[in-house]
């Protein structure tokens, strides 16, 4: 896709939300699922209108963020949302680091691997939005709230990305590592029938 002029803004409900350890279903709906190892932001304080060079005071952490996206039903139309937020599409953690304890959160390793194979490898200096940009954007049109996540975009390599193209697959685990924050473990499985 091309280098958006400003940042592409969508929401992942609470019931994408699961933490480390817990499995990613991949449901019925969707024959394209896919991986995007993020880095996020936890806000620490209630906030309007920031300016980028304030952005440090609302920070509470960071942490480990996989953006699963069901690409077929995020690309059929121009909303991102209902593609991004299937249920357990949003695994976080494995805990938030605070901010005092990462001096430079734009130089840092992140990768994505699959089967011990290397997918995603990249550093958040290369991110294309870094986290002063999107707090003072987001926040000029609402308020950040304590406990909001701002994820940050992913590295090249995911699977819409590749030829072919690499879905997700029940039985696989997936791992994302950040520098300093750790390693967010998941598996991934099939949805059941009827739950």
């Amino acid at each position: 896709m091309e280098v958006p002029a400003v940042p592409t803004v969508f929401a992942k409900y609470a019931s994408s939300v699961i933490g480390p350890g817990e499995p990613i279903v991949l449901s019925a709906a969707t024959q394209k699922p896919d991986y995007e190892a993020e880095f996020a932001v936890v806000i620490g304080r209630r906030t309007k209108q920031v300016q980028r060079s304030q952005w440090k005071d609302y920070v509470f952490g960071y942490t480990i963020l996989n953006d699963v996206s069901a690409r077929d039903v995020q690309l059929a139309t121009s909303q991102w949302t209902l593609g991004k937020s299937f249920d357990t599409f949003a695994p976080m953690g494995p805990h938030i680091v605070t901010a005092d304890e990462i001096l430079d959160p734009h130089a840092l390793d992140i990768r994505l691997s699959i089967g011990g194979e290397t997918l995603q490898h990249s550093n958040t200096r290369e991110l294309i939005f870094g986290i002063p940009e999107l707090i003072e954007y987001l926040s000029r049109m609402m308020t950040l709230e304590p406990g909001d996540i701002i994820s940050t975009g992913t590295p090249a390599g995911v699977g819409l990305g590749r030829t072919p193209p690499r879905w997700l697959r029940p039985g696989e685990e997936i791992l994302i590592e950040i520098e300093k924050i750790g390693i967010l473990r998941n598996p991934v499985i099939a949805e059941q029938a009827g739950k």
